[in-house]
């Protein structure tokens, strides 16, 4: 019985318009396999606005079987009939998101370099949890640096998913993998230049650890 693979787990640009869309399909399709996740993070627009940007997403990710899930938003996740809800410490909890979003729903949460926090996460039925950031990243500010020790301890010690965050690249993200990240979340290092170059460069190096 072997390990499942570490996996990708992209996480939208701010701006989710435009030639958006085109660009989420050239990443998906290079990553096939590869890229099972994808998260929805829009800041600064209504929930209409949001849910019409949403569509032509989630409809890519489902024609694609890669998970959509919206960040921050347990309203937004249930009007989009998403498949889960990304939540920060502060976006409601793990309840109440399993009560709006039903049994199925795939509900991460925000635990920066924090070991407490994500026991506590999986013990109120998250299905996941995020640890970092273990980069700076211009993505998203962070004053938590989590250590690849966590990630270690984490997967020796407990069965729930951990996705490692910030600041991760091709170049950087070995380490992680080899410590025991079930996904790397990523964002400006595919979205910042070519996303299928990016999007393949990853897999090159989870294929390699």
């Amino acid at each position: 019985m072997t390990e499942t693979p570490c996996q990708l787990y992209l996480i939208s640009p701010l701006d989710v318009g435009g030639t958006f869309p085109d660009r989420l399909a050239r990443a998906l399709d290079a990553g096939a396999g590869i890229v099972t996740a994808f998260q929805f993070r829009v800041k600064g627009v209504d929930q209409h606005e949001a849910a019409a940007l949403a569509a032509p997403l989630q409809e890519m990710c489902a024609a694609r079987d890669v998970a959509f899930i919206v960040n921050d938003s347990i309203a937004l996740a249930r009007r989009l009939g998403a498949d889960g809800v990304h939540l920060g410490q502060s976006d409601g909890t793990v309840a109440e998101a399993r009560d709006a979003l039903g049994r199925e729903a795939q509900i991460g949460v925000t635990c920066h370099a924090s070991r407490h926090l994500a026991l506590e996460a999986g013990e109120a039925g998250a299905d996941y949890v995020a640890f970092g950031a273990f980069f700076p990243s211009t993505t998203k500010d962070s004053e938590h640096r989590a250590e690849l020790e966590l990630l270690e301890w984490w997967h020796e010690m407990v069965e729930i998913p951990s996705v490692a965050i910030g600041g991760i690249t091709p170049a950087n993200c070995r380490p992680l993998i080899e410590a025991g990240a079930d996904f790397l979340a990523v964002s400006g290092a595919v979205w910042n230049g070519d996303e299928a170059a990016a999007v393949r460069a990853f897999a090159e190096q989870i294929a390699a650890s």
